[in-house]
């Protein structure tokens, strides 16, 4: 079917068939940012030489894609295209919009411009998205599914990095002065971001044995800087809850380990007891117990975790019981599932303890040995 406004908006693909006119056809895009923005992505697909697609097509589709994002009201893209054709503009329009933010951060735009613009781009990727939900569900259950599902998993972590990025820009100031409500909405939007990034880790990680750190050579690293960005990440949300997140180290802080599957362990097991605390207190601990030895302990001050979740408390892809009372898990338990593998690779064992209005401690050790300072 003919759709109206494309034969206004969009260009025929005769008219960019040489240097001069595309960049004539580039021109007709309104937003100065958008534009360049435009520009640099096909510079890039276009010096590429793994990628097979034209530069008439690339340049047909971009300019599409940024007529369509700057009038979503209109029929400026035709969904009735091959798989193939889709799949291009699925990736023409992440990295349009990951280089938006990019161009924002060098030149600030005001706030109107930015949420009309994530608007369109909104707009447009439903547009584009595949109309048949009886095809993807028959593709998750091919022998491909699982590689289907980290796709998937990857493709949320690029939106969401950009959501990040952007909320960090702002915080520190650079797109402009905000107040102390706006500074710590931001810092939730960040919390909130990241801990969506990090349950897209974890899928990403289950379906790839968990534990992908095993090659990575032991560093020197300071416990109390270990378990300072985990605190600062949960704070926002922390605060606005009226929670308290405490940090407590041990005298001897220089160790010797893996700091990374360590901060990723702590960092799960703070946000989930984040998610279940409405009020009172999480306890961040490492203390050493014996030799080289080191506990790690995150501990909640909610309600428990009632006896019926205890046999399934670690299995990825849960279902709750369905009580409705005491500890309120999420429906998959993938962070504890991950936790629980990082874990082990590190030769320790994940356990807990949990009484009725006491709340939840999860706690592990390690061996690190003491470095000496410099």
């Amino acid at each position: 079917m003919a759709h109206p406004a494309r034969d206004t908006l969009l260009p025929t693909r005769h008219t960019i068939s040489t240097p001069r006119k595309r960049l004539d056809a580039f021109a007709s895009i309104q937003n100065a940012g958008l534009r360049t923005a435009t520009l640099r992505v096909f510079d890039r697909w276009h010096d590429d030489p793994a990628e097979l697609v034209s530069a008439q097509d690339i340049t047909f589709e971009l300019i599409a894609l940024s007529r369509a994002i700057e009038a979503p009201e209109t029929d400026a893209i035709e969904c009735s295209v091959d798989s193939a054709t889709s799949v291009l503009r699925s990736g023409l329009l992440q990295e349009l919009q990951a280089e938006l933010l990019r161009e924002w951060c060098r030149a600030p735009v005001s706030s109107q411009e930015m949420v009309a613009l994530l608007t369109g781009f909104e707009q447009v990727q439903k547009a584009i998205e595949p109309p048949s939900a009886d095809g993807l569900a028959k593709r998750f259950s091919d022998p491909g599914g699982l590689e289907l599902v980290v796709e998937v998993a990857h493709d949320l972590r690029s939106p969401l990095t950009s959501i990040l990025f952007l909320a960090e820009t702002m915080l520190r100031g650079g797109s402009g002065p905000i107040n102390d409500l706006q500074k710590r909405q931001l810092g939730i939007v960040y919390s909130a971001a990241l801990g969506l990034i990090s349950t897209a880790s974890d899928v990403v990680d289950l379906a790839r044995g968990g534990s992908r750190h095993d090659a990575a050579e032991p560093v020197p690293f300071s416990l109390a800087s270990l378990l300072a960005p985990v605190r600062d990440l949960v704070e926002p949300m922390a605060a606005e809850k009226g929670v308290q997140v405490t940090v407590e180290t041990p005298p001897d802080d220089h160790r010797f380990g893996l700091p990374v599957p360590l901060s990723r362990i702590l960092l799960n097991l703070t946000t989930n007891a984040l998610k279940f605390t409405e009020t009172g207190s999480i306890d961040i601990v490492a203390r050493q117990t014996s030799g080289d030895r080191v506990e790690f302990s995150v501990r909640d001050s909610g309600s428990g975790i009632d006896a019926d979740e205890l046999s399934s408390i670690f299995y990825p892809f849960r279902r709750r019981s369905g009580s409705g009372t005491g500890y309120d898990f999420s429906g998959t338990g993938l962070g504890l599932t991950i936790c629980r593998k990082l874990v082990r690779s590190l030769n320790g064992e994940l356990q807990l303890e949990t009484a009725p209005d006491w709340g939840t401690r999860f706690f592990f050790e390690v061996e690190l040995p003491t470095v000496k300072r410099a």
